[in-house]
């Protein structure tokens, strides 16, 4: 990393990129104070996140179980998983994690339902959405998100829908991302809109290469962690 105090050099990482949400904030009239940063500690050790929790995070986001299981030994936090979920790890992730943000099929959601049954949990979820492309993205696609949400919200009580999340196409073109982040605000005031008492009110969409216009977009929170880190 470097060779000063690994805390001060994340807190000088933290100045520049809360100045950047600043800016993003201001150019459509939002406040900072509505915008979450989700660090994504994969392959980061254990003192790099208790450096993160000195500086108040409580929350941090990974892609795989295992590296969950692994670092809650030591650091009790609240664990998000956000990467794709095979419905072998759902009895971990039940156990483990407080939310997920790759809900995306009826047959993960029926899997979770069952386990939260069984251990009489209830789970934060963001649904993911496919609004790129890009074959190698997971996803509901954005026709089918009405419909899976319902179904969802009717059918699998231990599974509280909180909001949607989408990763943007993988581009340079900044008006293809931006379109990605437009059609997941516009899926979540149509899904509040249609479906009665639903009350989503997270969207989890930027990374560290894109999160300014994601919050142009309307991001409420924005997963980073190259950014944050290198």
């Amino acid at each position: 990393m470097t060779n000063i105090n690994n805390q001060e050099f994340l807190s000088i990482r933290l100045k520049h990129i809360y100045l950047k949400i600043s800016q993003a904030c201001s150019r459509v009239n939002r406040n900072i104070s509505d915008i979450k940063i989700l660090p994504v500690t994969k392959k980061r050790s254990v003192e790099e996140i208790s450096h993160l929790k000195n500086l108040h995070f409580n929350s941090f986001g990974e892609n795989h179980i295992q590296e969950i299981i692994q670092k809650s030994k030591i650091c009790k936090n609240n664990w998000i998983m956000i990467g794709h979920i095979q419905t072998n790890k759902v009895k971990q992730i039940v156990k483990y994690c407080s939310e997920i943000q790759s809900l995306d099929s009826i047959k993960l959601a029926k899997e979770l339902n069952k386990h939260l049954l069984i251990y009489g949990k209830y789970i934060n979820a963001t649904v993911q959405v496919k609004t790129s492309k890009e074959i190698s993205k997971y996803g509901i696609d954005p026709k089918d998100t009405l419909n899976f949400i319902n179904e969802v919200y009717h059918n699998f009580p231990n599974i509280k829908i909180i909001g949607l999340m989408t990763i943007a196409e993988n581009t340079n073109n900044k008006s293809v991302i931006r379109s990605c982040f437009k059609q997941l605000r516009e899926l979540k005031d149509l899904a509040n809109k249609n479906i009665p008492n639903l009350n989503l009110n997270k969207l989890s969409m930027g990374m560290s290469n894109d999160f300014e216009i994601a919050i142009e977009e309307g991001s409420t929170e924005i997963r980073l962690g190259s950014l944050i880190f290198n």
